[in-house]
């Protein structure tokens, strides 16, 4: 079988080799480098060590994916010949991606790999700056990290950083969560004689002359809450403290019940922003919503029912299940397909329902509900054939709603009254608009024309029985045609 030695070349020079290492490095006859820029190799070659670098694989590719994986497949061509040795910077398993392409063709049999020799960077970077792993640390790759991965409360260590433009990326994605000023610590060649650490504001990392295949960026932990507000952790930590004994009052007397006038107010809000296009409403607005979830996840948490992981864990299974066309093979040809599978596979995962009306009523709105219940019986076939059915219900309930007020009990008037509501849930139905954001809009504006009205009384005497009707209605038309103006 094609046999791969691979051997790590350390982080430092060739004082801190393995005295089996270069043993080995010297007697290899076929001996390939992932790079020649490394101090060991460039003292091996002063004493007449031969080897071949993949240096030039990294010019023809404009990412670091395809060079890795295409020095695998050289060596697994090369070892077709007879065995190679391979050496790598570090340790052949810290941040060596050529090595996990190695070691997934051992896996398929394509190959046999011996593996050693090397410190790895990260006992030099500990060394270099001082610090101890048991605090937490984090090593990610500075060419595919990603902001969302990152914990602020941890040491964070980056490594493939190679030059400008990495660093540059790698600058960007730090940007995201940590304040433009946050200290970062450039080390080269830890653990080597040329070692060399400089500190410098984040927006400047990219500037820093001193960037190679030895460098690795520090991000230090954050002890500053102001500056981890950007952070999951941070946000469910505080609903936490709200809810704790040393917290708030407030906090800790809400149930799920109690808070649930608050949802709707903050929900209806937020569709408002969104209404009105306002892009910083609308992130304040889903702050609010957001609240409001995390603050029932840790009162589940607090009753040993469920907590935030359980809601997390729920959803995400239920949109991978209800995505067969993102997360599987199924094949869809449109939006509508979507449509199709996610309710077939609703259908599947609830029990079969005793009435069509049954799940659709919303406690938050009647108006929502008369219009779920009319569109699940329209889909049954109980509807008329167009609106003009609907319309005909509607004069009809109107006659007798006007009936039963000339002549009817309160309990009767009410009862009409009803009726006439829910022929005109079935009339927006027909003609497919929201009877929920039609009565939105309407409160909306009555109370933005309203504002205007008693805007105008305050400007006079500020009392509104000094005005007739008729005054307070040239204001309110007044009030519609400045917001059709602003249209």
């Amino acid at each position: 079988m094609n046999t791969i030695h691979i051997i790590g070349l350390g982080a430092g020079d060739l004082d801190q080799l393995p005295l089996g290492v270069y043993k080995k490095l010297k007697n290899a006859d076929r001996l390939y480098v992932r790079t020649a820029d490394h101090p060991v190799l460039a003292e091996l070659a002063n004493e007449g060590l031969a080897y071949e670098s993949f240096d030039e694989i990294y010019e023809k590719h404009d990412d670091f994916a395809p060079v890795y994986k295409e020095i695998a497949d050289t060596l697994l061509t090369l070892s077709t010949d007879g065995p190679v040795v391979y050496a790598v910077p570090g340790h052949p398993l810290v941040a060596e991606q050529t090595v996990q392409h190695l070691i997934e063709a051992e896996k398929a049999g394509s190959c046999r790999l011996s593996i050693e020799g090397g410190s790895s960077f990260l006992d030099a970077v500990f060394g270099a700056l001082r610090i101890d792993p048991i605090d937490g640390f984090q090593l990610v790759d500075g060419t595919t990290m990603d902001s969302d991965r990152l914990n602020m409360s941890q040491h964070i260590l980056i490594a493939q950083i190679y030059d400008t433009f990495s660093a540059s990326e790698a600058k960007l994605t730090l940007m995201e969560k940590y304040p433009e000023d946050y200290p970062v610590t450039i080390v080269t060649a830890a653990g080597s004689a040329q070692e060399k650490l400089r500190t410098v504001p984040l927006h400047e990392l990219d500037r820093a002359a001193e960037i190679d295949n030895l460098t690795t960026v520090y991000v230090p932990p954050s002890t500053d809450t102001q500056e981890q507000l950007k952070e999951w952790q941070t946000f469910r930590s505080v609903i936490a403290t709200l809810r704790s004994p040393e917290g708030c009052p407030w906090d800790r007397e809400q149930t799920h019940e109690s808070l649930m006038p608050y949802l709707l107010e903050e929900a209806h809000e937020l569709l408002q922003a969104i209404e009105e296009q306002d892009d910083d409403a609308i992130a304040e607005e889903l702050g609010d919503v957001l609240l409001q979830v995390f603050l029932h996840a840790q009162i589940g948490q607090d009753n040993g029912y469920f907590q935030l992981e359980d809601v997390l864990e729920a959803i995400s299974a239920k949109m991978i299940r209800r995505h067969p066309h993102v997360f599987s093979d199924t094949e869809v040809g449109g939006s509508a397909d979507v449509v199709s599978n996610w309710q077939a596979i609703k259908a599947e995962e609830k029990p079969a329902a005793a009435s069509l009306l049954d799940g659709q009523e919303r406690f938050s709105s009647s108006l929502t509900t008369s219009f779920n219940y009319q569109k699940r019986a329209a889909k049954a076939g109980f509807t008329w054939p167009d609106a003009a059915g609907a319309w005909d219900k509607f004069e009809e309930e109107l006659q007798e709603f006007r009936s039963e007020l000339a002549n009817g009990s309160k309990e009767h008037q009410l009862d009409e009254l009803g009726d006439l509501l829910f022929t005109l849930v079935n009339i927006a139905r027909f003609h497919e608009l929201s009877p929920e954001q039609a009565m939105v809009g309407a409160n909306r504006k009555f109370r933005s024309r309203f504002s205007f009205v008693e805007q105008k009384v305050n400007e006079g005497t500020g009392r509104f029985h000094d005005y007739t009707l008729e005054q307070l209605d040239e204001f309110w038309n007044e009030a519609k045609l400045l917001a059709r103006k602003g249209e």
